[in-house]
Order: C-alpha cells, then sequence, then structure tokens
C-alpha cells in the first residue's frame, strides 16, 4: 500500500493504473486523479484551480503522465511548497529524471522495482551502412522525449548485449552525450546520427 506523508512523487513504469489503486487504496478519502500523456500547462492550472477548493478533510490531488513539460512544474513549484489546508500531492512518472530538481526537492520520492524490457532493433551495427542508418532514423524521427530516452537505451543494450559490442569510449561517450541532448529537447534525429556515426567504423571489437 502507498502511503503518501505529504507530498510525494512515485516513480512507476505503470502510472495509470499505480494512479487507480492509490485512489482505491486512500478511501474514504477523496482523490482527483489528473492522468496525462503529457502533463502541460493546462494540466497545472487545472491542478491549482482544484487544489484550492476548500475541504474540511484531506483531498489527495493524484497528478500522473509520461512527461511533466517544464512550465508545468514550474506552475506548480508554489502550490508543492506550500499546499493549501488539507490537501496532499503525490506525483507519477515513469522515470525520476522526468522531475525538475526543484520540483524533486520539495517532495518525498518512491521508486518502484523496474521490470527491464528492451525492445529488438531492427539495425545491424556491426554492418551499419549510411543508407540502412538512414531510413531507420526516418522511422523514428518523430517520437516524443520520453520515447526518445527509451529508444536510446534499447539501442544501447543491443549494442552491448545482442550484438556482443565492446563499446569504444567514443561510443559510450556518444550515447551519455545522447541522453544530455535530449533532455535539452534536441531533435532526436540529429541524436540518432550523432550515435550511430561512432559505429560505422569500430564495430569489429566483440566482448
Amino acid at each position: 500500500m502507498f502511503t503518501p506523508s505529504g507530498g510525494s512523487i512515485l516513480i512507476t513504469e505503470h502510472f495509470e493504473e499505480r494512479s487507480l489503486e492509490i485512489k482505491e487504496e486512500l478511501l474514504p478519502l477523496r482523490c482527483v486523479l489528473f492522468v496525462r500523456e503529457d502533463f502541460k500547462i493546462e494540466d497545472a492550472k487545472e491542478v491549482i484551480s482544484e487544489a484550492y477548493k476548500s475541504e474540511s478533510s484531506t483531498k489527495t490531488l493524484i497528478l500522473g503522465a509520461k512527461s511533466f513539460t517544464i512550465p508545468a512544474q514550474n506552475a506548480l513549484l508554489k502550490i508543492l511548497e506550500e499546499p493549501p489546508l488539507n490537501i496532499e500531492f503525490i506525483l507519477l512518472a515513469p522515470n525520476k529524471s522526468t522531475f525538475l530538481p526543484t520540483v524533486r526537492s520539495r517532495l518525498s520520492l518512491k521508486q518502484e522495482p523496474r521490470q527491464r524490457h528492451h525492445e529488438a532493433i531492427s539495425l545491424s551495427l556491426r554492418t551499419l551502412e549510411l543508407s540502412s542508418m538512414f531510413l531507420w532514423i526516418k522511422e523514428h524521427e518523430k517520437f516524443k522525449k520520453h520515447e526518445a530516452k527509451e529508444l536510446i537505451e534499447h539501442l544501447f543494450y543491443h549494442a552491448v548485449h545482442v550484438e556482443g559490442i565492446s563499446l569504444t569510449s567514443v561510443q559510450i561517450e556518444g550515447f551519455d552525450k545522447a541522453f544530455r541532448l535530449i533532455e535539452l529537447n534536441a531533435r532526436l534525429q540529429s541524436v540518432l546520427v550523432m550515435i550511430l556515426m561512432n559505429f560505422l567504423k569500430e564495430v569489429k571489437r566483440v566482448r
């Protein structure tokens, strides 16, 4: 059972299901759910409006999403730090990095064990050619931020554990840099090119 104390963040892959479960667990206390694919500024305004509706007993606002935009998080900062009387917040997302440090500092954080699964990558890094590389990138260029991060994780897993490539320091740095660039809203197409160009020449060494 998830028992919040004040404001809380729960990191879970199944934020939609867990939102409903937490609501049931907290009965008979009132809960209001704000579960979205992407949590935006207009959602934050709706939450703030709901939070300022006076309550005689505890009301929990449950916010769940794959991603929370920076404007939305900034809009919530003040109310998370000083919530109205009898109001508690629970924020759910698949990754801790979803939240700004300023948000995480205001709430207690719990992370559920993750069941790691890696999707198959239809690309051979050992025999990588420019034509196949750009065709594969084209198939994924419209991914959203959280999807882009997952794709890069799957690509890293594929390189190391499926194809057994012993990554060079340059290739490892490419993956690390990719995550930072995606967080800064860089174009996924450009980030994937940066990663994969490192495999066009150096793909022969095996673990």
